[in-house]
């Protein structure tokens, strides 16, 4: 899964995490499986407009989805740390 880090270079576009999908990420899915994560730990998957829906339902079933957030909200928040 694509990684959202401010780090990255300017050039490197962000991609939508879905399958197949090559639109630009516009929000980001912070989740985690209590069975291989600790509680505060966060994976991250990628997603555009499109997908932010379906991916949520994914992990939501699942019970891993934490936060949906703007990719630019995160991005501020990781700035900040």
């Amino acid at each position: 899964m694509n990684s959202p880090n401010p780090q990255d270079s300017a050039d490197s576009a962000v991609i939508c995490s879905a399958k197949g999908c090559r639109a630009p990420a516009i929000w980001v899915l912070a989740w985690n499986n209590p069975k291989l994560h600790t509680p505060d730990r966060r994976k991250t998957w990628l997603a555009c407009e499109e997908h932010r829906e379906h991916l949520s339902q994914f992990l939501g079933v699942r019970g891993f989805l934490k936060d949906v957030v703007t990719l630019a909200e995160w991005e501020a928040s990781a700035a900040g740390r």
